[in-house]
C-alpha cells in the first residue's frame, strides 16, 4: 500500500510540474503560434510544423516533401549553406528535421535565452530559401542513396513498402515518404521551387514553443521575425478516400533475405474519420492488449509460450489525417512457417472477438498507458511534438490532454466491438516476405538489386 501511494504521489507530482499552461496565438499573416510553459529547466524547444507531407503528393513527384526537407539546410542569401547548423551549434543547440505522411517538421533544442536565434533562422528559410541546380542535384543523389540504404537494401522495409502500396489503393498513404526511385530520378528543380512556394508559407505553418518561456515574450518575438512574411494562397488537397475493401488482399515479396517475415493490416478509422469517437481509443487499447509490453498476449503466448514467433507485434495510431491501418507483424521462429504464424495471429484476433478482455488485463493495459503518458511529460520535446502533431493533422491539440481519460473510459465490450467490426477478413491485407537464396558471404543489401520483386 505504501509503495502504491508513493507511486501515485510521484505521478501526481510529475503531472503538476509538467502541466504548464498552453497559449495559442495567430499572427496577421496566418501563422499559428502555440506556447507550452514548462519551467522545470532553463531550456526551450522550437518546432516549425508545415502541413505538407507525402500524403499530399501525387504520382510523378513522390518524395518531393522529403527532398525539400533536405534542401531546407542549403541556405538563404543571408545565411549561406552550412551556416544554419553552425549557428545553432555555436549557441549550444541541437537541430534536425523529419518528414512524414502528413507534415514536415523542423526543430531546435536550446538554452532559453537563445530563442531569438532559432526564430530568426527559421523565419529566414521559411520564405527565402536558395534553391540552386547544383545543390539540388547533389541532395537528390543523397536522397536516392538514403532510399537504397533504408528501403531497397532492407528486406523487411521493402516488404512493408509493397504491402502499403497494396493495402491502400486510392488513399495517398500508399505513397512512400522517401518516394519511388523513378520519381526521384526525374524530379526537377522547378518542381521543388513550386512545392516550396505553395506550402512553405506562414499561413500553412504552426510554430510550437515549449519550455522555460514567457508566452507574451514569445509572441513578441514571433511578430518580429515571422510577422513580416507574406502569406501564400493555400488550396487544401482534394480528398483521396480509400473505398471499402471488398476482400482480403495478399502478396508475396521475393527478395534475398535470411529469414521470412509477415505483416498484416486491417483497415481502421482514426480520430478524424471514426463513426464513434470512442472507437480509436478502443483500438489503441486493443493494440496494447496484443503488444503492450512483455506481459502482453503476443509476447507471452507466441514468443515465449508456443514459440511460434521469434518476434511479434501490433501497432495503431489514432492521430492521422486519413484513415489508416491496425498492423500485426512478426517473424516465425526456428522451423515454424509463415502460415503458422499467420494462423496464430488470426487466432489472437478471434479470441478478442469472442471473449471480452478480463478486468485485470484491461486494468494493466490502462495503467501502462497512464504511466507512459505521465513519463512522456518529462520530455519538453515530446510535449511540443504532441501539440504539433495533432494540430498538423487538423485535430484539436486539446485532445492530448484528454487521452488518458479517454483510454481509462474504454470498456471490455468496446474492445470486443471494434475487434468484431474492423478486424475482419474483408478488410485485411497480408504480405509475406519469401526469402530468396543469398550468395555465400553476402548480406541482403549486397544482392538486393540483382533480383526483381515478384508480387
Amino acid at each position: 500500500m505504501r509503495r502504491l501511494l508513493a507511486i501515485t504521489l510521484m505521478i501526481a507530482t510529475r503531472l503538476a510540474l509538467a502541466g504548464g499552461a498552453v497559449h495559442e496565438y495567430k499572427l496577421d499573416n496566418g501563422l499559428k503560434l502555440i506556447v507550452k510553459e514548462d519551467h522545470r529547466a532553463p531550456v526551450v524547444v522550437t518546432q516549425v510544423w508545415y502541413r505538407i507531407g507525402s500524403s499530399y503528393e501525387t504520382d510523378g513527384i513522390t518524395g518531393i516533401s522529403h527532398a525539400l526537407e533536405h534542401m531546407m539546410f542549403k541556405g538563404t542569401d543571408k545565411h549561406p549553406p552550412g551556416e544554419f547548423s553552425r549557428i545553432i551549434a555555436e549557441n549550444g543547440g541541437e537541430e534536425n528535421a523529419f518528414t512524414s505522411q502528413d507534415y514536415t517538421t523542423y526543430f531546435q533544442r536550446m538554452e532559453k535565452s537563445r530563442l531569438p536565434v532559432s526564430f530568426e533562422l527559421e523565419a529566414d528559410r521559411m520564405r527565402n530559401l536558395l534553391l540552386t541546380e547544383k545543390e539540388f542535384r547533389k541532395e537528390i543523389n543523397v536522397v536516392m542513396e538514403e532510399r537504397r540504404m533504408r528501403t531497397e537494401d532492407k528486406p523487411t522495409s521493402r516488404t512493408f513498402e509493397q504491402f502499403i502500396a497494396v493495402a491502400h489503393t486510392v488513399s495517398s498513404y500508399r505513397i512512400p515518404t522517401i518516394g519511388w526511385m523513378n520519381d526521384l530520378q526525374n524530379l526537377k528543380l522547378a518542381d521543388l521551387k513550386d512545392w516550396y512556394r505553395r506550402w512553405y508559407a506562414p499561413n500553412n505553418a504552426t510554430v510550437v514553443v515549449a519550455g522555460d518561456v514567457e508566452p507574451e515574450a514569445v509572441l513578441a518575438l514571433a511578430k518580429k521575425y515571422f510577422g513580416p512574411l507574406k502569406p501564400e494562397p493555400v488550396t487544401p488537397p482534394k480528398p483521396r478516400v480509400e473505398p471499402p475493401q471488398l476482400g482480403q488482399r495478399t502478396l508475396r515479396v521475393r527478395v534475398p533475405a535470411e529469414v521470412p517475415y509477415l505483416i498484416m493490416g486491417y483497415q481502421t478509422p482514426v480520430l478524424k474519420t471514426a463513426e464513434h469517437d470512442w472507437e480509436p481509443y478502443a483500438l489503441a487499447v486493443l493494440a496494447g492488449i496484443l503488444d503492450g509490453g512483455d506481459s502482453a498476449r503476443l509476447s507471452r503466448d507466441l514468443v515465449r509460450g508456443s514459440r511460434i514467433a521469434s518476434s511479434a507485434g501490433a501497432s495503431y495510431d489514432a492521430y492521422s489525417r486519413q484513415a489508416d491501418l491496425l498492423l500485426l507483424d512478426g517473424t516465425p521462429a526456428g522451423k515454424h512457417k509463415v502460415a503458422e504464424l499467420k494462423q496464430a495471429l488470426l487466432k489472437e484476433v478471434k479470441r478478442l472477438q469472442q471473449t471480452p478482455v478480463g478486468k485485470d488485463e484491461l486494468k494493466r493495459i490502462k495503467s501502462k498507458v497512464v504511466a507512459d503518458a505521465v513519463y512522456e511529460q518529462d520530455s519538453i520535446f515530446y510535449q511540443a511534438m504532441k501539440i504539433g502533431q495533432l494540430d498538423a493533422v487538423g485535430l484539436d491539440w486539446h485532445l492530448a490532454d484528454q487521452y488518458v481519460d479517454r483510454i481509462k473510459a474504454v470498456t471490455a465490450e468496446q474492445v470486443q466491438a471494434v475487434a468484431k467490426k474492423y478486424l475482419v477478413e474483408q478488410q485485411l491485407t497480408v504480405a509475406e516476405l519469401v526469402p530468396l537464396p543469398m550468395e555465400a558471404g553476402k548480406h541482403p543489401h549486397d544482392t538486393m538489386q540483382e533480383t526483381k520483386d515478384v508480387r
